[in-house]
């Protein structure tokens, strides 16, 4: 019901249900701290939203609101934050009342475990290698000085 940023939002990607009120405001601004996607959102956030989409949010690190999340596919349902709850726990209780075998293995059919791990794989890799640079140091210093990074300097 507020600000997700970054893994706060790419989570969101692996949830089976996903609640926002219109006050929420997912965001992933990789690319603006010289890093890249992780939790699998390089493939996840395009195949649920669209490559310009997840271009924008990605590279451009474009908020979206929850109406917008909605609209997306980000999320499923659109809620009052005082009835947040109440529908989440709505959604858990008429999942918990089906057969948990028919619900396993409708899972295992629209997700792919194999691909998804690998993707995370890949993803922490490049990951690791760009918290090393010298973008993101100066994406960092930056941040904690409260400036806008100069990247001018890298080629």
């Amino acid at each position: 019901q507020g600000l997700a940023v970054g893994v706060g939002t790419t989570m969101l990607l692996h949830c089976d249900v996903v609640c926002v009120t219109d006050q929420a405001r997912l965001i992933t601004p990789f690319v603006n701290l010289a890093l890249v996607p992780e939790a699998a959102s390089s493939l996840l956030l395009q195949a649920r939203i669209g490559y310009a989409r997840a271009f924008s949010m990605i590279t451009l690190g474009e908020p979206v609101d929850g109406k917008t999340a909605v609209e997306w596919g980000l999320a499923r349902y659109l809620v009052s934050a005082d009835g947040l709850h109440d529908k989440a726990l709505a959604v858990a209780h008429t999942l918990a009342e089906k057969p948990i075998g028919a619900l396993r293995a409708s899972k295992r059919l629209m997700r792919d475990g194999a691909q998804l791990v690998q993707v995370m794989d890949s993803e922490s890799a490049v990951f690791a290698e760009r918290l090393k640079s010298s973008e993101a140091a100066e994406a960092f210093r930056a941040f904690a000085a409260k400036r806008q990074p100069n990247f001018s300097q890298f080629s």
